[in-house]
């Protein structure tokens, strides 16, 4: 999937074939295709510890907890100096997302937030910045007097995150400077839960704001849901944030999704996240991934590869189904997809962070290019209803299970290159029948 990136397509069929159609040179006159995020710009951490140095901490095993900026300088010193610094990355979940979507589509995206305003060649701010694709855009960021936000992973011997993450400047986002036109026009609105957490903050308020122009204009909200820890905390506010919206995408692992509705079964959860939100995306560690969506029914397309049963008998029937916003169906019906790790899983996983915001990344590049086949085919039969992904859910489990196996076998939750091209699929000659 090459698209909604641009491409050289003149040269692909002879120029002196008569009868042809002519691809358009210019396209500049179609609305752009582009993902924006608001996020609390931080850089990543990743380091050694024991379970002594988080207990001296106060912090929780497996969950994340807000330091004092001492706090965090004390550790890292602490950590630099026993040499047990594993690597220092741009970090956050929707810098993370919309870095490894615009790898993935070759296109644009906006990232807002805020950024220190001192920035000096080696420090976190000048890292961040050379760690982010050049496709996302960093010209709205808000510069201001402070340092980064800092988030340490402190990795223990059983292989167990926990996160130290000390604010600096990340909340200091107002909400006049979220750029309504840049949200309105967007493909998707992607924010996570952390932004929620502290009414008191700017970035509270700058996310509500976007929310609302979002809405207005009909625009996807994409909420990635953070730990287990903040959604119980949350939940209620989550919980009617998600109702409120026009259209909605959750993104999160199992443990989150439980929390949100109080169901620990995978597709049990994703059926009751489906009461709150378009299409669900739920990563579930070594057993993979599914992903719930509604479809109308006259638009339901029954799968071609074994039908299975697990808590919801024959779940996957009707798989090779499109998503679609619940409000665009006139006879809306749950499907769901699950799959297993790709080939397996890497042999030695060295780092599950970003894992999930890779998946997500993968979703919304599939959302875009729905958008951008919209716009250069209005009358294509795939257009015939208001879908909300390009491909089926069960071909979007394939691409994220695909791109989370890149990052997982690395050691950064950012892609540096984009993935080879899709193998061709039993589902891709069915549509094509």
């Amino acid at each position: 999937m090459k698209f909604p990136g641009r491409r050289k397509s003149r040269h692909y069929f002879p120029v002196s074939e008569r009868g042809r159609v002519a691809f358009r040179q210019d396209t500049d006159d179609r609305p752009p295709v582009y993902i924006a995020g608001i996020d609390q710009l931080l850089v990543d951490i990743e380091a050694r510890a024991d379970e002594a140095l988080l207990q001296e901490l106060g912090m929780p095993k497996g969950q994340s907890v807000l330091l004092d900026d001492a706090q965090v300088d004390r550790a890292y010193a602490a950590l630099k100096a026993a040499g047990r610094i594993v690597g220092e990355f741009a970090g956050g979940a929707v810098g993370n997302t919309l870095h490894n979507y615009s790898v993935l589509a070759d296109d644009q995206s906006y990232l807002l937030g805020s950024i220190t305003s001192r920035m000096t060649v080696g420090d976190y701010a000048f890292h961040y910045v050379r760690n982010t694709s050049s496709r996302v855009s960093l010209s709205h960021l808000r510069p201001v007097e402070g340092p980064m936000g800092r988030a340490i992973c402190f990795v223990t011997p059983d292989g167990e995150r926990s996160f130290g993450v000390a604010r600096g400047i990340m909340d200091e986002f107002p909400e006049e400077a979220v750029p309504a036109p840049l949200v309105e026009g967007a493909g998707a609105l992607l924010l996570t839960a952390y932004l929620l957490r502290d009414e008191r903050v700017p970035v509270y308020r700058a996310a509500l704001r976007a929310i609302e122009h979002a809405n207005r204009a009909g625009v996807p909200v994409v909420l990635s849901l953070g730990t287990r820890s903040l959604v119980e905390e949350k939940r209620a506010f989550l919980i009617e944030v998600l109702k409120g919206c026009a259209c909605s995408i959750v993104a999160g692992n199992l443990d989150e999704v439980a929390a949100l509705v109080r169901e620990g079964d995978p597709l049990l959860a994703a059926q009751a996240t489906l009461d709150l939100a378009d299409l669900v995306l739920l990563t579930r560690d070594r057993h993979g991934l599914y992903v719930g969506a509604w479809t109308d029914r006259a638009c339901q397309r029954e799968t071609r590869d074994p039908v299975l049963s697990k808590s919801i008998p024959e779940y996957n029937r009707y798989e090779y189904s499109r998503a679609m916003p619940r409000s665009a169906c006139t006879d809306g019906v749950r499907v769901y997809s699950h799959i297993n790790p790709y080939l397996g899983g890497p042999e030695a996983i060295r780092n599950t962070n970003g894992a999930g915001d890779s998946a997500l990344a993968a979703l919304l590049h599939d959302v875009a290019a729905n958008l951008h086949h919209r716009l250069v085919a209005p009358t294509s039969p795939k257009q015939r209803a208001r879908f909300l992904t390009y491909s089926s859910i069960h071909q979007v489990c394939k691409y994220a299970n695909r791109v989370s196996y890149e990052v997982l076998q690395r050691n950064s939750p950012r892609l540096v290159h984009g993935l080879p091209e899709r193998e061709d699929s039993m589902e891709e000659a069915y549509w094509s029948a």
